[in-house]
């Protein structure tokens, strides 16, 4: 089999930073994809480009949560359950998982869908900001939701399909195979593809990191990568004001940016001989049949 990478730039259309990085690299070709966030403040910014563009290599950042001071946003639905004390989406996954009302999320999720549509965009793809829907804080999980509505469209999602034993995040978590199964089953029984796997890196900037030690990370990580497709995520942004007025960790997104423009990473995609897909290349375990079967029973699970 031959290594296949995926880079997404999550975070599209959260501020005019991320944008014009994110313009720049999908225009360049750098990049696989990106996701694009409809509650946020620039949402209409990236989805204006990607029309003048017909880029298709774009998908939804499904949003629930909104975690930086001085740059929130409210729900597209308004309803009251999304939201904190101070009329925003919750800044915590934990907060949004103990509070938000299981038919508020799944109105939520439906607009953000239709916000796409309606905004003219093809989409390739479906992920998640911060995993909120993952049921990471106290095992509320919407997946099932998701995947439904994946299925329903013919849409891939960003779970993996395989933890890769040389990604100390992923492998450090207790249980995480066990669950992966019964995750996977789920979407290979309704035929929503995923990527072979996900290779992690932290957001913020690590004490003593600097940006050679953050690019010799990325490049190892590319001349071990498995066989099959895997998938990686980027923050990228230019540095601005804004940026730095409300993301205390802005340097690591301006790094991003520069590191897909460094001559040095696609030389090392050359030489591991590793190739740059999107997520339009993967297809589903599964199918028609399967979905047909379980159709009748996750529609009343996903009605609960």
């Amino acid at each position: 089999m031959k290594r296949s990478l995926i880079i997404n730039c999550d975070d599209f259309g959260q501020c005019k930073a991320a944008n014009q990085a994110i313009f720049q690299l999908l225009e360049e070709g750098r990049v696989s994809s990106a996701t694009i966030m409809p509650p946020a403040p620039e949402f209409a910014e990236a989805a204006a480009w990607c029309r003048s563009r017909q880029e298709v290599n774009v998908g939804l950042h499904l949003t629930l949560t909104s975690e930086y001071d001085g740059h929130r946003w409210r729900s597209l639905t308004g309803l009251p359950s999304l939201h904190d004390e101070s009329g925003y989406m919750y800044r915590t996954i934990e907060e949004f998982e103990r509070n938000a009302e299981p038919k508020a999320v799944r109105a939520e999720i439906n607009a953000q869908f239709q916000a796409v549509a309606k905004a003219g965009l093809n989409i390739s793809h479906v992920d998640n900001h911060m995993g909120s829907l993952y049921g990471l804080a106290t095992g509320k999980t919407y997946l099932p939701v998701v995947f439904w509505e994946c299925a329903k469209r013919k849409l891939p999602f960003r779970i993996f399909r395989k933890i890769y034993a040389k990604d100390d995040f992923l492998a450090s978590i207790p249980n995480a195979e066990q669950t992966l199964a019964g995750i996977v089953a789920l979407a290979d029984t309704l035929g929503v593809g995923m990527p072979d796997y996900l290779l992690t890196h932290p957001y913020h900037v690590e004490e003593g990191e600097t940006y050679d030690s953050f690019k010799k990370m990325l490049v190892k990580k590319v001349y071990e990568l498995p066989e099959g497709i895997s998938e990686t995520y980027i923050h990228p942004a230019v540095e601005d004001d804004e940026l730095k007025s409300f993301l205390p960790s802005w340097p690591k997104r301006v790094w991003e940016h520069r590191l897909m423009l460094d001559d040095d990473f696609s030389y090392a995609l050359r030489d591991a001989k590793v190739s740059l897909t999107t997520y339009r290349s993967i297809r589903p375990i599964g199918g028609s049949s399967r979905f047909r079967s379980a159709a009748s029973l996750l529609k009343m699970l996903v009605k609960k």
